[in-house]
């Protein structure tokens, strides 16, 4: 057995295929699904509240749990830097990072996706500055949600293991070859802990097959090649080069959305465990009206969504999991069930007052053809809570839709008047 069979399992008999029980926060949980997938090269650098997830994936270096290089760099920047050329070499590649990190990251991480690199980056989202914030928040991840990566939202610590793992299964895919972030809520899913199930290491094995991470692309020196070459000026291929490249992001974006959903249900066919790929619907087949969460919020809406059932309210969630690519048939075949929606963000968009779950919710919405009335809620701003009773009200507002009412402001959950 290899050392994280070890690990994993104590025998070579039947337990050598049994999932282990293990009780840790989301940091924890990420860096187990890390050395699940068997990286070769990790670039790391600690910022909170991803820190002690770089620092187990240290410490599983050192004890032998992941057989990687591990780089530990000056800075951001450095991180994404290497991971390019490691990654460009042939080696399935993994950082984490999260707020002003990512934003020093963000050279090399817009680079990323124009490359077709299929790294994973987990982040652990937390909102931004100024007014000073090391706390959760949705605000890093919403920022860079035009930079073409994938994006994944995680609501529960076993989610984030088993995200975190089959992310380089879709971002390695031969349709897609591109970066994936699996995004886990800092503060919330980063320092909570739980029990959760580590599946076996051959289980993922199979799962995820022969690694071929770099097919388009090797670095060679026996077979030198350009890379990234200037598309632009006098005798060079110009900008139809650049519009093909563009194209064929927008291709593998698309295709990630079949490949999500593939990927989802073998996951759970070999280990057991199934969710809802793109968008769950809770509760939502006889609703009226429903709520739209994402990330570790969806626990609480959930609570609260029962508790209105029980008054008699035909209420349900939509929640999304898959971010980017958005899921826009996914996402109009729950909204065609309901007469009224209630979208809950983390984060704000500047440009258009409201969520950016929001207004991302109601783009997708004018391809029914149909006006939905909404309602924008934004909350959990700075590692606040939003708690069920948070939800109630939220439930109560947009019921408020039903009876003609009309919201021209986003309504702001637990801010101090």
């Amino acid at each position: 057995m290899t050392t994280i069979e070890k690990a994993i399992t104590p025998d070579i008999d039947d337990s050598h295929y049994q999932s282990k029980t293990l009780v840790c926060d989301g940091n924890e949980a990420a860096a187990w699904g890390v050395a699940l997938a068997r990286p070769d090269v990790m670039a790391i650098y600690p910022i909170t509240p991803q820190s002690s997830l770089v620092e187990y994936l240290s410490q599983f270096v050192a004890e032998g749990i992941i057989d990687a290089e591990l780089m530990n760099v000056e800075g951001e920047h450095s991180v994404m830097s290497a991971l390019q050329g490691a990654a460009l070499a042939g080696a399935r590649t993994y950082t984490a990072t999260c707020g002003p990190g990512l934003a020093f990251m963000f050279e090399p991480y817009i680079r990323t996706p124009g490359l077709r690199l299929p790294m994973v980056a987990s982040l652990v989202t937390r909102d931004t500055l100024t007014p000073q914030c090391v706390w959760g928040g949705h605000q890093d991840a919403m920022l860079v949600k035009e930079a073409g990566w994938i994006q994944m939202y995680c609501e529960t610590v076993q989610e984030v293991l088993d995200t975190t793992t089959m992310a380089f299964r879709i971002g390695e895919h031969p349709d897609v070859m591109l970066p994936v972030n699996v995004n886990s809520d800092g503060n919330y899913l980063s320092y909570g802990a739980t029990g959760i199930q580590l599946p076996a290491a051959p289980l993922v094995d199979a799962f995820m097959g022969e690694k071929n991470v770099n097919w388009h692309a090797a670095l060679d020196p026996e077979r030198p090649m350009a890379i990234d070459p200037l598309t632009g000026g006098a005798g060079g291929p110009g900008p139809s080069m650049f519009a093909n490249y563009r194209k064929s992001q927008c291709d593998g974006m698309q295709n990630a959305l079949r490949v999500i959903e593939e990927t989802h249900k073998d996951w759970g066919d070999r280990i057991g465990r199934y969710y809802s790929p793109l968008v769950e619907e809770y509760r939502l087949d006889d609703a009226d009206y429903a709520l739209v969460t994402i990330g570790s919020m969806t626990g609480a809406a959930k609570d609260a969504v029962d508790l209105a059932r029980d008054q008699g309210e035909a209420v349900g969630i939509i929640k999304i999991k898959t971010f980017r690519p958005f899921p826009v048939e996914a996402i109009n075949r729950a909204l065609s069930k309901v007469k009224a929606i209630g979208v809950v963000d983390r984060s704000v968009n500047f440009g258009w007052n409201c969520g950016p779950v929001y207004q991302e919710t109601l783009a997708a919405a004018q391809r029914l053809q149909r006006f939905l009335p909404s309602a924008s809620f934004i909350g959990g701003l700075a590692g606040s809570d939003i708690t069920v009773e948070h939800f109630s009200q939220v439930i109560e507002d947009t019921a408020q839709l039903l009876k003609g009412h009309h919201y021209d402001e986003p309504i702001w959950i637990n801010r101090n008047d």
